[in-house]
């Protein structure tokens, strides 16, 4: 079991830049960033996967965040997304996938990085894609279809996602921080 100035190290940046999303008081979400370490400390010992941790500590994290509108509610508007989170955590999900892909695309050899960043990320067709390469428009769908394949790939070497049983809400879970080029790399650039 990972302690809690390792799950620091791992966390506490993306996890700010959660928080700073919902809150905009930069004090505030630093406050709340410590708040959840706090809740993250005393209730280590209800985490059963260690697998799941990453599921586990945003879910914390979004219910300090609502804790926090909800103590506040008198000072400030509460926003719209407080009650739709308890209905649907896909957003954080979201957040979690396009944190993954964006760090894989980079990692994608250069033709098939061009590729998916010219026709998924800046949404331009896949002939205007082989005009900028000077490819067919097959070569521009090959390469296409080869940079999603080899992400996916990427993406259930590291992770897994899986639909909570309780909540109904999808997950997404590494299966192995120790094979995880994502996570190690991460970790890396935390310390």
């Amino acid at each position: 079991m990972e302690d809690t100035q390792e799950i620091w190290k791992i966390y506490h940046k993306q996890l700010l830049g959660f928080i700073s999303s919902k809150i905009s008081n930069k004090e505030t979400a630093q406050d709340v960033l410590h708040e959840v370490f706090i809740k993250i400390h005393s209730k280590m010992h209800t985490l059963n996967d260690i697998t799941k941790m990453r599921a586990w500590i945003y879910q914390i994290t979004r219910n300090t965040i609502i804790d926090y509108y909800r103590k506040n509610k008198s000072k400030e508007e509460i926003p719209l997304w407080v009650d739709e989170e308890f209905q649907n955590s896909d957003e954080v999900l979201k957040e979690e996938l396009s944190f993954c892909l964006g760090y894989l695309i980079q990692k994608l050899p250069k033709k098939y990085k061009t590729a998916i960043q010219i026709s998924e990320i800046e949404g331009k067709t896949q002939q205007e894609l082989a005009d900028y390469e000077n490819i067919t428009l097959a070569g521009a769908k090959s390469r296409v279809q080869r940079g999603r394949d080899i992400l996916k790939h990427m993406i259930f070497d590291c992770c897994e996602l899986e639909i909570n049983n309780v909540t109904k809400n999808l997950e997404l879970n590494v299966n192995d921080e120790n094979n995880c080029t994502l996570v190690q790399e991460k970790k890396i650039s935390n310390i």
